[in-house]
C-alpha cells in the first residue's frame, strides 16, 4: 500500500513539474511575443513619423510666407511631431545634373569633382552619352558603343535610350560601385534641363558649374528674411531625404522622388516617382 501511494506522489510531483514547465514556456513565449509586438509597433511609428516629415514638407515649401516656407536647397529642417524629432532635407530636381540632358563636359566635370581622374572622366561621361543617344557611333573621347561591352565580357551592349532611373548608370561601362554612390545624390532623369538650376544646386554641382560653390552656399545659411526668402519653391519636384527619432533612440529614415504637382488618382496631392525606406540617415 505504501508502495502504491510513494509512486503515485512522485508521478503527480512529476505532473506539477510538468505543469511549471508548461506554464513558464507559455509566460516566456508571451512575453517574447508583447517584445515583438512592441518593436513591430515602434517601428511602424517612426515610419509613420518619417513619412509625416515627407508631408509636412511639401506643405511648408509650397508657404505662402516668405518667412516660414522651406527652401529646397539641401538645408536642413528640424521639427517635432508626435514626441519624435523629424530632421528634413529638400532638394529641388532642377538643382541636380539630368544625365539625360547633360553634355560631356558637365558630367565629366562632376566626375572630376567627385574624385575622378580627368581621361577616366572624359571617358565615362563619353560612355554615358552613348548609353542614352540613338546612334552606334562612338563620342570623340571615347565612349562605348556594344563592340566595347562585348570585348569586356558583358552580355548587353549599349541601351541607345535615355536612362529610365538613376541605377540603369551603374550598368555603363567603366562606372563601379564605389563611383556611383559617390555620383548618384547629384543626379536626376526628372528636370529636363541641360544646366542645372544654381539657385538648388548642392556644392558639387556648383563647383561642377565652375561656380564659387563656398560663396553660393554661405548665402543658403543666411536667414530668410536676409534676402534668400525672394526664392521661389522651385520646379515642383524634388528628392526629400525625411529622418524620424523616437524619444526612445528607434529611428527610421524615407527617401523619395516626389512630385507636388498631383499623383495620378483624382486628389492626390503628390506622385511617387522614387521611394526607399530604411536608407541610412540624411
Amino acid at each position: 500500500m505504501r508502495r502504491a501511494q510513494g509512486a503515485a506522489l512522485i508521478l503527480v510531483l512529476w505532473l506539477i513539474a510538468l505543469l511549471a514547465m508548461l506554464v513558464g514556456a507559455f509566460a516566456l513565449t508571451a512575453r517574447m511575443e508583447s517584445w515583438q509586438g512592441q518593436v513591430a509597433r515602434d517601428g511602424s511609428v517612426v515610419r509613420e513619423h518619417a513619412r509625416a516629415g515627407l508631408e509636412y514638407a511639401l506643405v511648408r515649401v509650397v508657404d505662402s510666407q516668405a518667412q516660414t516656407r522651406w527652401l529646397p536647397d539641401g538645408r536642413a529642417y528640424s521639427w517635432s511631431f508626435a514626441g519624435s524629432r523629424v530632421v528634413v532635407r529638400l532638394i529641388d530636381e532642377g538643382g541636380k545634373v539630368d544625365i539625360n540632358q547633360a553634355d560631356a563636359n558637365l558630367l565629366a566635370a562632376l566626375l572630376r569633382v567627385r574624385g575622378v581622374e580627368a581621361d577616366r572622366a572624359a571617358s565615362l561621361a563619353a560612355a554615358i552619352l552613348d548609353w542614352r543617344d540613338a546612334d552606334n557611333l562612338s563620342q570623340p573621347q571615347g565612349g562605348a558603343e556594344d563592340p566595347d561591352y562585348a570585348a569586356a565580357g558583358l552580355g548587353y551592349g549599349a541601351k541607345d535610350a535615355p536612362f529610365e532611373s538613376i541605377d540603369e548608370l551603374q550598368q555603363v561601362l567603366g562606372m563601379d560601385a564605389d563611383l556611383y554612390a559617390r555620383i548618384a545624390p547629384y543626379l536626376t532623369i526628372y528636370s529636363g534641363r541641360n544646366l542645372p538650376d544654381s539657385t538648388y544646386a548642392p556644392g558639387p554641382v556648383l563647383q561642377a558649374m565652375g561656380l564659387d560653390a563656398e560663396r553660393l552656399l554661405a548665402q543658403r545659411e543666411l536667414p530668410q528674411e536676409q534676402g534668400s526668402a525672394l526664392v521661389g519653391s522651385g520646379s515642383g519636384t524634388y528628392s526629400i531625404d525625411s529622418h524620424a527619432t523616437l524619444r526612445d533612440g528607434k529611428e527610421a529614415t524615407l527617401r523619395a522622388v516626389i512630385r507636388a504637382a498631383g499623383g495620378p488618382l483624382p486628389g492626390s496631392a503628390y506622385a511617387v516617382l522614387r521611394w526607399e525606406e530604411g536608407a541610412p540617415p540624411p
